[in-house]
């Protein structure tokens, strides 16, 4: 009977065993999912924009002009301080006269003489018409007498243009300035004889202020520049303001404008030639510097600027961006971009007003996934979806 009992209650107790066993070693909880990545934005928006390119150039005086002697001479004395300022007409060198002072001398006397002609002729020429009119001379006489009288006067006037015409050279032994500016050393000194054919100048001298700097442009830019314009996606600037970058780096103070731009392409290089005209009041830029100069060429109204951070790179080497959508998910752009302004991309395509492009974060996050997104230069975080938190349950 105790055995039948027995047998009775062991599946019984196999049952609970296998019930608490059950309980015991019941299934894990489920891993808890990864919070979205936090990541900052930018939203972007339209905004005017000047387009500009920067060209290499070198600064040229805007005036220059060589000092030349135009009657030949010893050099008696300099006049003027070399690397000093001139004013236009001032003297500058001072040639030995002694030949031209002769010359002029023999001019003046020959002048005098054909005065003192003239008026012989003059009064032989009274008394002959007057004697002429009362038959007391011939009229081939009278004839004579006034013939003398206009040949003396011919005479006068071809003395007195010999006198002028002497006086010309003998001022030009004071060489004079003939623009402003800075003037340069002298290739001559005190004693040396110019000529007037000679190939050296005595001083060159240069306007520098203001200054011309020279630069060129490409033909195939300028030629996509006047495309856009023409097809109303660029607009035109009246005046452009030019931007002027020295050999070390820093900007200069005065900003100039283009003032020309050549009528032809250069074959060598199939560039346009341009030049700017640069206030020079402290004569910071000389003649021979190399600059830069970040030309204004169009202005576009409604450009998209992203920030340079937010622009990357796949594997083919197109750019791409990444943005968060409406729904809080990443979405990944293929985007064109043309130029950098500054730390940002202008962008051809690709992104739009509105959209928020990932800078920071990128390396946590990739296409479809929720990101809580805060805005660049905000203090409190933007998430794009924030899930209701789970009220505790109620006690039973």
């Amino acid at each position: 009977m105790s055995s039948l009992c027995t047998r009775a209650a062991l599946p019984a107790v196999l049952l609970v065993s296998t019930l608490a066993l059950a309980a015991c070693g019941g299934d894990a909880p489920a891993p808890a999912e990864r919070p979205p990545a936090a990541v900052t934005v930018v939203t972007l928006k339209s905004e005017p924009v000047t387009l500009t390119r920067e060209l290499a150039g070198r600064a040229e005086a805007s005036q220059q002009a060589e000092v030349r002697p135009q009657v030949s001479g010893i050099v008696e004395r300099l006049l003027f301080t070399e690397g000093g300022s001139v004013r236009a007409g001032q003297p500058l060198y001072q040639l030995d006269q002694t030949a031209y002072r002769a010359d002029a001398g023999s001019a003046q006397a020959a002048v005098a003489r054909a005065q003192t002609a003239l008026t012989n002729a003059r009064q032989k020429a009274e008394r002959t018409a007057e004697l002429a009119r009362t038959q007391m001379v011939s009229r081939q006489d009278n004839d004579n007498a006034q013939a003398a009288l206009r040949q003396a006067q011919a005479e006068l006037r071809a003395a007195q243009a010999g006198l002028q015409g002497a006086n010309v050279p003998l001022g030009f032994t004071r060489v004079s300035a003939p623009i402003s500016g800075r003037i340069g050393r002298s290739s001559v000194t005190r004693g040396a004889l110019v000529t007037a054919s000679q190939a050296t100048p005595l001083a060159v001298i240069q306007t520098l202020d203001p200054m011309y700097v020279e630069v060129s442009q490409s033909s195939a830019e300028l030629l996509q520049l006047r495309r856009e314009i023409a097809a109303g996606s660029l607009q035109g600037t009246d005046e452009v303001p030019v931007n002027i970058t020295l050999e070390d780096g820093s900007a200069y103070p005065q900003q100039g404008k283009l003032s020309f731009a050549e009528a032809m392409v250069d074959p060598a290089t199939g560039a346009v030639a341009l030049r700017v005209v640069v206030p020079n009041p402290d004569q910071l830029l000389l003649p021979g510097m190399f600059v830069r100069a970040t030309i204004a060429n169009a202005r576009r109204q409604d450009a998209i600027l992203a920030p340079q951070q937010g622009i990357t790179r796949n594997a083919k080497g197109d750019a791409t961006a990444m943005v968060v959508g409406a729904d809080g998910k990443v979405a990944q752009r293929e985007v064109v971009v043309s130029r950098a302004i500054g730390n940002k991309w202008l962008v051809e395509s690709g992104l739009k007003a509105g959209d928020k492009l990932i800078i920071e974060g990128l390396q946590k996050i990739a296409p479809g996934a929720p990101v809580n997104a805060t805005e660049a230069g905000s203090q409190a975080a933007k998430p794009a979806t924030a899930a209701a938190p789970a009220k505790p349950a109620a006690a039973q």
